[in-house]
């Protein structure tokens, strides 16, 4: 089933399966469309293979055993992912996993739901190669993330407080805005988790309160480890950012994306971020030669 758009400019997903079948359709009763009720996955595919597959299965796996959604075949749902990477130089597939269509009115979940779960294939547009060298502009959302330690990590699918940050502007230099929590540490950004370097170390937010833990902050933090450079998930005030000798972001599309520019303060990518640059550049053209597409 292809996505047709809309109209001219449209976001158009060229494939699309729900529940395995591309001639199916979503329903009405969706308990994620109705409370945000389920979980998701955006996975780079680079010559017919998605990267970090088994990292991404795995953090969904285990989001569906914290939401108690189940059972998933988890292994079915990577055959689907596979099957829609396949042919595609780039391509993003985005996979949803909801509760399934509500068997009764109301927050209340019956234990009778079947799950639901969503596949669907994106162009993945190229992008500038200078804001990998050159790096970001980026901005301080006002918006901020509730504390809530029983959805910290997870991928899930309420999104608001990153729609009504995105929300806050329109400049087309600006790429990304970092999130404070309710309490006022650094959690990340709308899309991006964040790493400050201070003194050659590298420094990121604790997101044992709220923020998801990301497939790149994992590789990265491997990294990081392997190339002896000391880090620590910690506590992060806005106030570091005015002490961080750099700062980088990092996705599961973009890899490690430098700061060039925060709120306004020019910032310049430092050894540590292209050391891990390098690093990580080196791991993933191996892993697309060994076809692993950096599992390993």
């Amino acid at each position: 089933m292809t996505a047709a758009s809309a109209g001219a400019g449209a976001l158009t997903a060229e494939l699309m399966r729900v529940n395995g079948r591309a001639a199916a359709k979503v329903s009405v009763l969706e308990r994620g469309l109705h409370y945000g009720d389920g979980l998701f996955e955006t996975i780079a595919c680079l010559d017919g293979q998605p990267r970090f597959l088994r990292r991404h299965l795995r953090r969904l796996a285990s989001g569906c055993v914290r939401l108690g959604l189940g059972p998933v075949d988890i292994p079915a749902l990577g055959d689907e992912v596979r099957e829609l990477a396949r042919g595609a130089r780039r391509a993003i597939v985005k996979v949803l996993v909801t509760r399934g269509p509500a068997v009764s009115r109301g927050y209340a979940a019956s234990g009778r739901e079947v799950p639901t779960r969503i596949t669907l294939r994106y162009p993945w547009p190229e992008e500038d190669p200078s804001l990998a060298q050159q790096g970001l502009r980026v901005r301080i959302a006002a918006t901020r993330l509730g504390e809530n330690p029983a959805l910290a990590g997870l991928k899930h699918c309420n999104r608001l407080e990153q729609v009504l940050a995105r929300r806050e502007w329109d400049d087309a230099g600006i790429s990304e805005a970092l999130m404070l929590s309710s309490s006022g540490a650094l959690i990340s950004g709308t899309m991006t988790n964040v790493f400050v370097v201070e003194d050659s170390g590298l420094l990121t937010p604790r997101l044992d309160r709220c923020g998801v833990a990301g497939i790149m902050r994992e590789v990265v933090l491997e990294e990081a480890a392997a190339a002896g450079i000391a880090a620590a998930e910690c506590r992060l005030e806005a106030a570091e950012l005015t002490r961080a000798g750099e700062v980088f972001l990092t996705n599961a599309l973009g890899g490690i994306r430098p700061v060039r520019e925060l709120a306004g303060v020019s910032l310049a990518p430092g050894p540590v971020t292209r050391k891990l640059q390098a690093r990580l550049a080196v791991r993933l053209a191996a892993a697309a030669h060994s076809g692993s597409a950096g599992d390993a």
